[in-house]
């Protein structure tokens, strides 16, 4: 299951995640006194991400008096408060990207498009309006049908900051992506890499084979990806990397 990220957020709430970090459970006397803040605003920060299942609340019964309330972080909250990851990731990249052996490499990346494939799907099917029980059997292989797919992967992405659009390319819809949506991992103006882990993601969210149509590194005004009708499963491929030293460009 995705996460939403932390953009999603107010400013003022992620201060109160903050505030719940340490693990203790904190009422909302304390919060207010932690923030500065009254204990209305307090008590609208909290409405709102319980809501979104980022805090719960315990009951806390002291004497025979009224018994309060204390709020802590649920797991995803201990997650969205957690710190920045892209220094992590980055490193990660490009640790992985210099792996010697090609095997090995690919083998990694492979997996990591598939889980992100498997979690945008998951957002995809989860958004998409049901099918009738008559267009169920047929749905991706209907244009309409496909074409509301990736209109939600392209809303899913773009509330990451992954700034896509669906366009239509004859009777294709095709995905156009006008700027890398990860520029510090690919400092290599002629590596295909993340052009490569984009379409096995793409695939995988989509339930079709995704193929990229255009490169902004051949020139072109955007990177555009195109679907094909399925011929068979395509669980198998594979990202295969060539070395940024040796990249096509």
């Amino acid at each position: 299951m995705v996460t939403q990220s932390k953009a999603d957020l107010r400013s003022v709430d992620r201060e109160l995640l903050a505030a719940l970090r340490m693990g203790k459970c904190m009422g909302v006397g304390a919060l207010t006194k932690e923030l500065g803040v009254t204990a209305t605003a307090v008590r609208q920060r909290i409405d709102r991400l319980m809501e979104k299942g980022l805090i719960e609340r315990e009951k806390v019964v002291s004497g025979r008096g009224r018994p309060t309330f204390c709020y802590r972080l649920t797991l995803s909250g201990n997650q969205r408060a957690g710190a920045d990851p892209s220094d992590l990731a980055d490193a990660l990249w490009q640790e992985v990207i210099g792996l010697s052996d090609d095997t090995i490499r690919n083998q990694i990346l492979t997996a990591v498009a598939k889980r992100l494939g498997r979690q945008f799907a998951y957002l995809v099917e989860t958004a998409c309006e049901p099918p009738s029980q008559s267009e169920k059997h047929d749905q991706l292989d209907t244009q309409a049908g496909l074409r509301q797919r990736m209109d939600q992967l392209s809303q899913s992405l773009s509330e990451r900051k992954i700034p896509i659009v669906v366009s239509d390319q004859g009777e294709i819809p095709v995905l156009d992506i006008e700027s890398c949506p990860f520029p510090t991992l690919t400092d290599h103006s002629n590596d295909r890499t993340m052009c490569r882990l984009e379409e096995q993601i793409f695939s995988e969210a989509l339930g079709q084979p995704v193929k990229l149509s255009s490169c902004r590194l051949d020139g072109d005004n955007c990177c555009q990806f195109s679907t094909m009708k399925a011929v068979g499963p395509i669980a198998g491929d594979q990202v295969h990397v060539t070395p940024a030293s040796t990249a096509g460009g």
